[in-house]
């Protein structure tokens, strides 16, 4: 074990290590190939982590199956449920070298990390651990026979995190699965794997047997594709594009059908009605609802729609409130807005803000990098955009508004729907019945009145459209763990 460990120390001072290796049946071992960990703030090495490739997913994988058949299919509901409240004992209690993991590999500021990555965390396996006896089937009445229904593991379950939130993600994947009897393998982004290697030293502490909960780092095309395409995998959980969430799915369909449930990408519509009675709150929020971890969220209210009358007086405040949030250092405890995660992530978002400028968009506020250290951008707002613009279509992941007027409600929902992706929306309004009335027509899996970012452990969490399949969170997602199986009896034999 001890070749793989790795001792930091974050811009504060505060000193943590973690094991860098493949954690497999408990262990950590090697891959068949190394990945450097980058910090975003600086663009400098911060770790080198094992790779797995075909031949340690086949050692995940194989390791996760032999579990399930081997105890923990049939583990009784009372001891998952104490393992995972354990567990997170445990992460509440090594919180400080979570987050200070999470804050360097991603480049969310540390606060941030603090207030939401350990709370969501121990929120979903707690909330998921009182379900694990909870699921139950269900008797039919049926002329002479005795029928009823069974909930029973899919068996093998792969979860493939992003790097945007690697901790919230983890918690989203594995809380379900395990507290219904599932064993999982789970496959870091290649460029945040740090916080779950940690959070996998406490997976052994807590008492889980060796191979029900694996977490290998790897590239999409090589670690991705073999968990995609494993014949043992019964279910695989993504989060991410969804250009990546069809490949995945090709790759189930030709090889064993195995379940699939997608969170992919989004370009959320943000509404503001001008019956607001307070438009300070609501610049909060919509601040909140695309600058938060620099835009870098699938959920992100990219595109605010603010009613005709209120318009001049929503963007003066909205700018106003934007420039006062500080851009830099993740550990400082000022700093509203990390970097970007990679110079690629970067490049991507710059373009995007270069092609809105040749489109004919104003560029009313930032557009510029902060800085020549790391992957900073400046919060850009967008005025006279049209709908036919890439920047109000496509999806750019950064920090990036475009806001644009609307006359009624009538013209506001024809243009909220008129986009490929169906993921989130929000409504700011202080009649109920327009509120109501909107969010019945918006066709998106989570809706938001007066507020944003409302995600919650016991909420379903999912998209519309090209935004994804399936849902995550609450009660609806143990229907993507599990499967029912229907037993008749002949009594009268």
């Amino acid at each position: 074990m001890a070749p793989f460990i790795t001792e930091l120390t974050a811009p504060d001072g505060y000193k943590v290590s973690v094991n860098t290796g493949l954690f497999i049946n408990n262990e950590f071992v090697a891959g068949g190939s190394t990945i450097e960990s980058v910090n975003p703030a600086t663009g400098k090495v911060l770790a080198t982590v094992q790779a797995a490739e075909a031949e340690q997913v086949d050692l995940a994988v194989d390791a996760a199956h032999k579990a399930f058949y081997g105890g923990w299919k049939t583990s009784s509901p009372r001891e998952r449920s104490r393992l995972m409240h354990k567990l997170a004992d445990l992460i509440e209690l090594h919180g400080e070298d979570l987050v200070h993991l999470e804050s360097m590999d991603n480049g969310k500021p540390l606060n941030d990390s603090r207030m939401t990555d350990i709370s969501v965390f121990t929120a979903q396996l707690r909330y998921f651990a009182g379900y694990s006896d909870k699921v139950h089937g269900k008797v039919i009445e049926t002329e002479g026979k005795l029928s009823y229904t069974v909930h029973e593991p899919m068996g093998v379950c792969a979860g493939i995190i992003p790097w945007n939130g690697p901790l919230a993600m983890l918690s989203w994947k594995i809380a379900p699965a395990i507290a219904t009897a599932n064993t999982v393998v789970i496959k870091t982004s290649e460029l945040t794997p740090l916080s779950a290697l940690k959070f996998a030293e406490l997976v052994k502490e807590a008492g889980f047997p060796p191979g029900v909960i694996n977490i290998i780092t790897g590239y999409g095309r090589i670690t991705g594709e073999a968990l995609s395409r494993h014949m043992k995998v019964s279910k695989i959980a993504f989060t991410g594009s969804t250009a990546t969430g069809r490949a995945i799915m090709k790759a189930s369909a030709e090889t064993n059908l195995k379940k699939v449930t997608l969170e992919l990408g989004g370009k959320s519509p943000n509404i503001i009605f001008d019956d607001v009675e307070n438009l300070d709150e609501v610049v909060f929020w919509s601040h909140l609802g695309i600058f938060f971890n620099a835009g870098q969220v699938c959920c992100a209210g990219s595109r605010i729609y603010v009613q005709e009358g209120i318009y001049d007086q929503f963007i003066e405040k909205f700018k106003a409130l934007t420039l006062s949030k500080k851009v830099g250092d993740p550990f400082q405890d000022d700093t509203y807005q990390g970097p970007l995660i990679s110079e690629t992530q970067f490049n991507r978002v710059m373009g995007y803000i270069d092609i809105g400028k040749k489109e004919g968009a104003t560029c009313y506020l930032g557009g510029n990098r902060v800085g020549d250290t790391g992957y900073f951008v400046e919060p850009t707002i967008f005025t006279d955009v049209t709908e036919n613009m890439r920047i109000m279509k496509e999806e750019i992941f950064g920090p990036v508004v475009v806001v644009a007027k609307f006359k009624d409600v009538e013209d506001v929902v024809a243009k909220a729907n008129d986009t490929t992706y169906g993921l989130a929306a929000s409504v700011f309004t202080s009649n109920i019945t327009r509120a109501i009335t909107v969010s019945n027509a918006l066709e998106a899996g989570s809706i938001w009145v007066n507020c944003y970012h409302a995600a919650s452990e016991n909420t379903p969490f999912g998209g519309y459209k090209q935004s994804g399949i399936g849902r995550e969170n609450g009660e609806y997602a143990l229907e993507n763990y599990t499967q029912v199986k229907a037993i008749k009896i002949n009594i009268g034999i």
